[in-house]
């Protein structure tokens, strides 16, 4: 190793650091850093600014236009890597940087990567207190940076310039371990941003990562398969981390060879296709009646990268209590939930070894042919659901049209509200790792933002395809200034936004528990005494955006057909029902807490319903 230095101010060495690190994809050394997203003050755009400036052609920096934004658009670029690339985001000190909490617990909750170069109040405290610092009068070490901790899975405050060559590769380590996923949190004093030092040249070498793929323990393996063995009517969950882990094929050559019907998880919504004869539907809450009707009568569950969230288990009421789950997952905590016989490793290595130990078991012909029956009986659901005409304009017909009108690589993303249960419930898959929908926060505003993040994504390995997004009302007035983001940045996106007056879905929750509609629609919104719609082809256009209005779901078509065609970011608004537009089949029982005293029968009566669910609920940890 040379002895070597090279004297940089810790902004300058973090950027060259970054500059340096590369990943192996199939082969292919690409930079791990994909650039970054940015919005400059006086906390990150003197020292951090003039650095980054130097690294435009190999990390470009988007400029944001919101911090929490740029966060989510972070995260919709690393989920469509599967965490083998991320972006950074900086922030200024401050507001800037609280704005960034929201989005790093959305990337923390979907365990994906993202970098967090934040500013901080300065170091030697001389002159405190600085423009936008918040003070802790009886700990003056206390900032609105240490918010991050809870929601970084790497969080660190450089106090000194050689602290970087210790956590940088921390901070990266993080990131890149399947079992540990996150993001991290880089805080920078303003006074340390610019302080120099003798760094050894050696630390800026060129450095090929690999993703960790971790073998399953042989005693953990013979014991799910002896498990799996006893089974009659066996049931794979296929998660998220089917994906992340590139376990696709080995999923399905798992499932055929042992006869294993296949249900998906919502973050695993697109592990296999729509027409693949041993896909039975979305599990869950948000699920259809196929899956449900089966994991109802499972005995042994092999739950495959999921972390079993209560949208998929129903709120652990999706299952019989008798029934034994086997967690194959990097993560331990996640393989050891309820019970569960875990496989702690990698879905790609440990699925083809845990083949290998059932030898020539197979799940029962009956069974599985049950399961297809039940899955045939949902897409006539589906089918159904889906017709223009059926009934007031619905959610369900403005996926059905897109879907019928999309490429078969074409991403749809979704978030909060209710389109992520229609989504997941009514979109056909037509290929491998084609659906985003966000659900491990349900984050409103991810809608846009994640796409454009996405879309960054996508121009990188597949610029002719397209990302649409599926956005209500709600989240596109909470968030939607990235519609401009992505029209400067020429990253084409395809924006539906279906318009039931509010907030419906959570105005539909309000009702199925008993209580009237109240401060969710704009309609039964009190304070609002003249209730009007915004005009979102307007709004849109006012951006930069292409945008129109449509009737109906044959309109919807045909301005869908115009979007494919257009080079610029296309919005499309259209009115759907806030009552009647629900796909009503496909769901498990969920856990809402309810009042258990009111003097309103309708409460009353829905606490007692909901109470009576709780029979079928698994207690197990």
């Amino acid at each position: 190793m040379s002895d070597k230095t090279i004297r940089l101010t810790v902004a300058q060495a973090i950027v060259k650091w970054l500059d340096n690190q590369f990943i192996d994809i199939d082969g292919t050394q690409t930079r791990i850093c994909g650039g970054g997203f940015g919005i400059f003050g006086h906390g990150n755009v003197t020292c951090l600014g003039e650095t980054i400036y130097d690294y435009q052609d190999s990390l470009p920096l988007y400029r944001g236009q919101n911090e929490q934004s740029m966060g989510f658009a972070a995260a919709g670029y690393a989920k469509y890597h599967l965490r083998r690339r991320f972006m950074f985001c900086t922030a200024s000190a401050g507001p800037g940087t609280a704005n960034l909490l929201t989005a790093a617990a959305l990337a923390h909750a979907n365990r994906l990567p993202m970098l967090m170069l934040c500013g901080d109040t300065f170091l030697t405290r001389l002159p405190d207190p600085v423009l936008q610092q918040l003070e802790h009068f009886g700990n003056p070490t206390l900032g609105v940076n240490d918010a991050f901790k809870p929601v970084s899975r790497f969080w660190d405050r450089i106090t000194h310039p050689a602290q970087i060559i210790q956590s940088l590769p921390a901070a990266l380590n993080t990131m890149l371990d399947p079992a540990d996923c996150g993001p991290a949190f880089i805080g920078l004093p303003q006074d340390t941003q610019g302080w120099a030092y003798d760094y050894p040249e050696s630390f800026f070498d060129k450095r090929v990562h690999h993703i960790r793929r971790q073998a399953p323990d042989s005693h953990e393996i013979n014991q799910a398969a002896t498990l799996l063995k006893s089974a009659n009517r066996p049931m794979i969950i296929a998660g998220g981390g089917v994906q992340y882990s590139g376990a696709v094929k080995e999923l399905r050559q798992f499932a055929q060879t042992h006869q294993i019907p296949v249900v998906e998880t919502i973050a695993g919504r697109a592990n296999l296709l729509n027409n693949d004869d041993l896909n039975i539907g979305p599990i869950g809450v948000t699920g259809s009646n196929s899956a449900n009707t089966i994991a109802e009568q499972a005995d042994v569950i092999l739950a495959v990268g999921t972390r079993l969230q209560d949208f998929t288990t129903g709120s652990w009421t999706a299952f019989d209590k008798d029934a034994k789950i086997i967690g194959l997952n990097v993560g331990r905590h996640d393989a050891a939930k309820h019970l569960s016989q875990p496989i702690v490793g990698d879905a790609k290595r440990s699925l083809p070894e845990l083949s290998q130990a059932l030898a020539h078991y197979a799940g029962p012909i009956e069974w599985m042919a049950k399961a297809q029956g039940e899955r045939a009986k949902w897409d006539d659901y589906v089918a159904e659901n889906c017709k223009p005409g059926n009934r007031p304009n619905s959610y369900a017909q403005a996926i059905g049209t897109v879907n019928d009108l999309c490429a078969k690589r074409d991403r749809v993303v979704a978030a909060a509200g209710g389109l992520p249960a229609e989504v997941t419930a009514n979109w056909k898959t037509l290929d491998v790792g084609t659906v985003d929908v966000e659900f491990g926060f349900s984050c409103m505003g991810y809608e846009i933002s994640g796409a454009w993040g996405a879309r960054i994504a996508q121009t990188e390995q597949e610029p002719d395809q397209d990302t649409i997004v599926f956005i209500g009302d709600g989240s596109y007035l909470l968030m939607n200034s990235d519609i401009y983001s992505s029209v400067l940045s020429d990253k084409k996106l395809i924006i539906c936004v279906l318009d039931n007056g509010g907030f419906a879905v959570i105005n539909k929750l309000q009702n199925n528990t008993g209580n009237e509609s109240f401060n969710n629609l704009i309609a039964d919104c009190p304070t609002i005494p003249k209730p009007f719609a915004v005009d979102f082809e307007a709004h849109a256009a006012a951006m930069g955006a292409t945008a129109e209005t449509v009737a109906n779901p044959a309109e919807l078509g045909e301005a869908f057909k115009r979007a494919k065609a257009s080079d610029k970011t296309y919005v499309i608004s259209m009115k759907v029902d806030a009552h009647e537009g629900w796909t009503a089949e496909g769901h498990t029982w969920w856990e809402v807490g309810t009042p258990e005293v009111s003097d309103k029968p309708n409460v009353r009566e829905k606490h007692k319903e909901i109470e009576d669910g709780r029979k079928r609920q698994r207690t197990g940890i």
